[in-house]
């Protein structure tokens, strides 16, 4: 029997994939979402919720997607993995003991975030591992890149027409959008509107079922900076949704009587995405105001944007709705009555600056505080505030200091004052 002076991290990375494997082989009751991401890599399954098995561990794999090389020597003298000359293929004997061997030599650290794993261990009786704990802390396929380019695909093999509107969005999955809730400082209003989503989309079927649709079309409303996007974005990794952005300037083409039919396609191509947040910035530059503009091909685009608006739902489409814009004033009154939830952002007062300061500069030695800063930025957006930390890191760095001085940060104050002022000449 190896011991653990013998077995080197590489080589328990190599193990617990195989055991993975053959737990998954085994158990048919395990879907994609019991793989931790790297082991969909390395089993050649990143985009399917239902892989086909059985799944193998080539050699080659294993150097192409861990990195690491003569796997097969690595566990030469493991008494659990057989090696196939023909195919290079590893793979496990017998999985009790091979299960047990591992828990003793990586302890349970493995079982914590691999649900394939701790199904068994769990079994086994292994002591505080808990499988629905370990699927709960897994991200989904579905949140992935590839699982995505799956699904498009196979939107666009059953109509290619549908195939106009990828111009006309910017299309991400969930594990690519970088902000989360935690990052962000949000209004009470606004947490209570993102609990309402969450409950609309847990108990959907429940909602369907007593035709109770208006739900799940939000209007954001406020100055530029102050969190419109970023809450959109962020709600793609809550929701496990990936996120439509509109893209505007191709929207309302040059050429205007294809605007109408823009419209539709983005609204047909988000309803067969679904479940997906299609999200609308600047949503004024297309719903402003009939009365105000008398170019008739424009009226019509925008009776098509609110006809849309009507015939989307979260309930029944699962497409979560949402515009944004920074002059509501502009909006035809018609658009406004379309949203189930107009949700303001307003330029954060003293309490909330510092609430962002303390979480941007929580990573960094400062000499100011953020209740000194928050005092100081009257009338800052949070993206202002943003710009002015990070001013403040470069100044910082380019004096080769570990710790940002109260100079350090003035010079951001100053860039964001001088910026505003620009602004409003």
């Amino acid at each position: 029997m190896l011991h653990m002076s013998e077995v080197d991290t590489c080589a328990l990375q190599i193990f617990e994939a195989l055991l993975t494997a053959e737990i998954f082989n085994r158990n048919l009751r395990l879907d994609g979402n019991d793989l931790i991401p790297i082991h969909r890599q390395l089993f050649g399954i990143n985009g399917s919720a239902e892989p086909k098995r059985p799944i193998a561990v080539s050699e080659g794999a294993i150097e192409r997607v861990l990195g690491i090389s003569r796997a097969h020597e690595r566990l030469k003298g493991n008494p659990f993995v057989r090696f196939e000359e023909f195919g290079q293929r590893l793979s496990i004997t017998a999985l009790e003991p091979a299960t047990r061997w591992f828990l003793q030599m990586e302890g349970r650290s493995g079982s914590d975030s691999n649900p394939a794993l701790a199904s068994v261990l769990e079994e086994l009786g292994a002591p505080s591992v808990s499988y629905a704990a370990a699927r709960e802390n897994n991200p989904p396929v579905e949140d992935s890149r590839a699982y995505l380019e799956a699904k498009m695909a196979e939107v666009l093999k059953e109509d290619e027409l549908t195939r106009a509107a990828l111009d006309l969005l910017i299309i991400s999955a969930p594990d690519e959008i970088e902000q989360t809730l935690g990052d962000l400082v949000c209004t009470q209003h606004q947490h209570e509107v993102i609990s309402k989503i969450k409950t609309a989309v847990r108990h959907r079927e429940y909602l369907r079922d007593h035709r109770i649709y208006e739900l799940g079309k939000l209007l954001f409303v406020g100055p530029p900076g102050t969190g419109k996007t970023s809450l959109a974005l962020a709600l793609t990794r809550e929701l496990h949704m990936p996120v439509l952005e509109v893209r505007l300037s191709m929207i309302t083409s040059q050429y205007l009587g294809e605007t109408s039919k823009n419209i539709d396609r983005v609204f047909e191509f988000a309803k067969k995405m679904a479940p997906c947040i299609l999200f609308i910035d600047e949503f004024d530059f297309v719903a402003k105001s009939r009365i105000t503009d008398d170019h008739g091909a424009m009226k019509r685009a925008v009776n098509m944007l609110l006809k849309n608006i009507d015939r989307i739902s979260l309930v029944r489409d699962r497409v979560l709705l949402i515009a944004a814009t920074n002059h509501p004033q502009l909006l035809d009154e018609a658009a406004w009555r379309r949203f189930d939830d107009v949700v303001e952002f307003p330029l954060p007062d003293l309490q909330v600056r510092e609430a962002i300061l303390s979480h941007l500069l929580s990573p960094f030695q400062v000499e100011s505080t953020p209740q000194e800063l928050a005092g100081q930025t009257d009338g800052f957006s949070g993206a202002d505030l943003r710009i002015m930390v990070k001013e403040g890191i470069l100044a910082a760095l380019s004096h080769n200091s570990p710790r940002i001085s109260r100079k350090d940060i003035e010079e951001g104050i100053s860039l964001i004052r001088n910026r505003n002022l620009l602004r409003v000449r």
